[in-house]
């Protein structure tokens, strides 16, 4: 009896190692879990918020604003480029942003008894573009509505014997388009189209003769349109830094904002025939 409580004391004994390596194989993984949890470290690294992505910096334009479209030019170039102007201060096109688009225009009839009458037309556009996330920047926008409005200019409508140059020493860029019109009478055009950094202009200057007047000489057209073109740029110039032009009149005696040019009708002839439309500068 004693010898059988003996013997039942052993088994219990070896059944119960097998409970207790159990137990600690549980808590070693128990253990190997904690030191799992205790690895947050790296996992927060590698959830860690990408950068956020820059805003791609705008290009800054040179030009912030536009001189005034009357004032762009010298009362004495007007009276050279437009003789008996009908209105020598010109008449300016309304716009709601003359800061971004700005247009003026002046016309005469110069009426030389029976040697006949000579019609001028001088129409000056400016277009300034400023830098745009989507749009591209200032000087890039000027420039692709700058070749656009070559190409216009040398596609107007009824334009005969066109010939295109460039006109250097304008700005960045500049094309003079020289051609004719045939209506009552020829009508011979000038335009020269100029990119100055982030500005555009646009000038448009055309002559015509009547009742047996000499028809006028392109040539002299086409120089006095790179002249007041000059002229314009360097009015651009000055009203992006800051400063009055050498041209403009004193504070106060601006020329007013009026409605669309009106051409002079002396003659039945001369109301019977319009000049050419200027090309047309519109912001893209």
């Amino acid at each position: 009896m004693h010898r059988s409580a003996s013997r039942l004391t052993r088994v219990l004994a070896c059944a119960a190692v097998p409970v207790i390596l159990t137990v600690a194989g549980c808590s070693s993984d128990s253990g190997g879990k904690a030191s799992g949890s205790d690895g947050k470290k790296s996992d927060s690294s590698a959830s860690s918020k990408p950068n956020a992505k820059k805003t791609p910096t705008l290009e800054k334009v040179a030009f912030t604003t536009l001189p005034e479209p009357c004032k762009a030019v010298q009362s004495k170039t007007i009276d050279t480029l437009v003789p008996e102007a009908k209105d020598k201060n010109g008449s300016a096109t309304k716009s709601n942003d003359l800061s971004s688009r700005a247009s003026c225009s002046w016309n005469g009839l110069d009426e030389d008894g029976l040697k006949g009458s000579q019609y001028h037309w001088l129409s000056i556009s400016l277009v300034r573009y400023d830098s745009h996330a989507t749009l591209g920047s200032g000087n890039k926008r000027a420039e692709d509505q700058y070749n656009k409005q070559v190409e216009t200019a040398k596609k107007v409508d009824g334009a005969h014997d066109v010939k295109v140059e460039q006109a250097g020493g304008i700005g960045d860029q500049g094309t003079s388009v020289v051609y004719g019109v045939k209506k009552d009478v020829d009508f011979f055009n000038t335009t020269v189209v100029v990119r100055d950094k982030n500005v555009v202009i646009t000038l448009d200057y055309n002559g015509a003769a009547y009742e047996g007047a000499a028809a006028p000489d392109q040539g002299k057209l086409l120089q006095d349109a790179i002249a007041a073109a000059k002229e314009t740029a360097a009015s651009v110039e000055a009203a992006g830094t800051g400063q009055p032009a050498p041209n403009q009149p004193a504070p106060g005696q601006g020329a007013p904002q009026g409605g669309a040019p009106q051409s002079p009708a002396p003659s039945q002839s001369a109301q019977e025939s319009k000049s050419p439309e200027p090309s047309k500068s519109a912001e893209q």
